[in-house]
């Protein structure tokens, strides 16, 4: 059978079943909540919303104000009408309470729906929030001439995990403001509640430091990128850049803060730094040595500014680069510190990330200075040295009252006190973290990475390379089977990245988030007990219509991936 038509077929008769009560199997087959609630009972008939629904709530408390003009600028969007607020004559109400009940956890939320009245409870706004959420998910997802109904229903729910993240990195590509909140708007829809924005990489600065101000006009901008795979070698000779103003950092945190979201930034180091040597060369070991460049794919403008007496510029090349910062001189840990200075001022996220991946030591090993500090702090190996530079960080961040999170070669050379853990290598990081009781992160590369292809090259855009299916990423289990109960209490949940070396456009960025965001959302929140992946499938059906209404680009799932 042609999948389109299977596909067209399968939307309506949902649709059908849904609208004239044909199911009478498993309640979560009526709505398409993703991720899937706990506990969800479906009840007969519906609560319609109009232009006489009050929301009511505490006035006094200035987050629950917030989240009921979420929930009031939402209907905007779809009826064209307000709801009105705290209004006694009010046909029909949206009540929110905050109560205090531990039997509900400190994400969770009690949604009850009847004809007549809408009511959440939860312990914190961010529960009253994605109980929201819930409720959202039935509506239309653009606005019609239909009224917006809400099936009556019982749903008691709370998330799995507490850390729900999304990674983008902005270097390899930049992405304007406008992107970023369609990110988080995303991600906000799935109830994922920390994104990992990655901020610096040899390829572009992308941060406003005012006492640096050459990082953003020297660091942020390059020559060139490569050629997309699809067109063979080369660059593209195509000035590429851009950077976030502190303002526009104030902005997007106070909008993923209005949604519930933690942004923790990355400030890459010690490799990765490119960028930062370009503009500031002192930071390197050998501040007179010129960049390495792969000719045959870097622009002529660079080997131009190169041949003529340049020494260092913002690499136009993926990969990793031996120009790192060096670990032997006070003044990279001076400029590590006033930038952090700066940037704990824009994030109030209690967890900042340092990077600490793919730092070659072939320079540390070849530099006097790096070589006195081994000996100064009888350290053993340039392993070590890595450990000392992200130990003193850490040091640092913890005098802040912030916490160290690093990928996890921060394990190299001994860990850092209270640092946490990012295993992105697979799960062997992650494993000896948590055994060490060092709060983990998973995010390995299978299936956690969002830049590889997701059906298959043909077809697909171009991607960095592997196969991470929607079905991968469902079925991941972030707590791995060989940790005990006690020790599987330090994996704090599990993250997808999002680089962007072949991602240049929102249409393929898009590509490559849905329908993958969704089902790691669903992995993060739900019990395990309550995962199925038939039934996941016919939820997603709803919600791919709403990208198609929308103009959201997605990736379609091949039929032999519902098998």
């Amino acid at each position: 059978m042609n999948y389109l038509n299977f596909d067209t077929v399968f939307k309506r008769f949902i649709l059908a079943l849904f609208f004239f009560g044909a199911f009478n199997a498993k309640p979560q087959e009526k709505v398409s909540i993703i991720p899937r609630p706990a506990v969800l009972d479906l009840h007969e008939g519906f609560f319609l919303f109009s232009g006489h629904t009050s929301i009511n709530f505490d006035r006094k408390d200035r987050s629950l104000t917030e989240t009921a003009l979420y929930l009031r600028g939402h209907i905007h969007k779809l009826a064209g009408y307000d709801l009105l607020l705290n209004d006694r004559q009010a046909r029909s109400t949206v009540h929110l309470q905050l109560v205090n009940d531990t039997c509900i956890a400190s994400e969770g939320y009690i949604l009850e729906v009847t004809p007549q009245k809408i009511t959440i409870q939860a312990r914190t706004t961010s529960g009253l929030f994605y109980g929201l959420q819930s409720i959202i998910q039935t509506m239309p997802p653009i606005r019609t001439n239909e009224r917006i109904s809400v099936p009556c229903l019982t749903v008691k729910d709370a998330p799995r995990f507490p850390w729900r993240g999304m990674h983008l990195d902005v270097s390899r590509h930049f992405w304007d403001t406008d992107m970023i909140k369609e990110f988080l708007d995303l991600m906000a829809a799935y109830k994922m509640n920390t994104f990992h924005w990655h901020l610096v990489d040899d390829q572009g600065w992308r941060i406003q430091i005012r006492k640096y101000p050459r990082l953003t006009d020297i660091g942020a901008w390059r020559a060139g990128s490569p050629k997309a795979r699809s067109k063979g070698r080369g660059s593209d000779n195509l000035v590429h850049g851009g950077y976030y103003t502190q303002e526009q950092i104030r902005e997007i945190v106070r909008y993923a803060a209005a949604r519930h979201i933690t942004v923790v930034p990355e400030l890459e180091m010690p490799g990765h730094s490119s960028a930062a040597i370009a503009a500031y060369p002192y930071l390197s070991c050998f501040p007179r040595e010129k960049t390495s460049i792969n000719s045959d794919m870097t622009s002529s403008k660079a080997i131009s500014i190169l041949a003529s007496g340049g020494i260092k510029i913002v690499p136009e090349t993926w990969g990793v680069y031996d120009d790192v910062l060096c670990a032997g001189n006070d003044s990279s840990f001076q400029f590590i510190q006033d930038v952090l200075d700066e940037l704990l001022t824009l994030f109030p996220s209690k967890i900042i990330h340092v990077g600490g991946d793919e730092c070659p030591k072939t320079n540390w090993q070849r530099c006097a200075a790096c070589q006195r500090r081994i000996m100064q702090y009888k350290l053993k190996n340039e392993h070590e040295l890595q450990s000392y530079f992200i130990k003193r960080i850490g040091d640092y961040l913890t005098a802040k009252g912030r916490r160290l999170i690093g990928w996890d070669e921060i394990l190299e050379g001994g860990l850092a006190p209270d640092a946490i853990v990012m295993s992105w290598r697979g799960e062997e990081g992650g494993i000896e973290a948590a055994s060490m009781d060092h709060f983990v992160v998973m995010s390995p590369q299978k299936p956690c990475y969002f830049d590889h292809f997701q059906a298959g090259p043909e077809g697909e855009p171009d991607a960095f390379g592997g196969m991470n299916t929607l079905r991968d990423v469902y079925q991941y289990e972030p707590i791995p089977k060989m940790l005990s109960l006690s020790k599987s209490n330090y994996v704090l949940g599990a993250q997808a990245n999002v680089w962007t070396e072949y991602i240049s456009t929102r249409e393929q960025l898009e590509y490559m988030l849905l329908p993958r965001m969704p089902a790691l959302s669903e992995t993060l929140w739900s019990p395990t007990n309550g995962k199925d992946w038939i039934d996941f499938n016919e939820r997603l059906t709803v919600h791919i219509r709403g990208f198609e209404q929308k103009g959201i680009r997605y990736c379609r799932p091949k039929p032999s991936a519902d098998k």
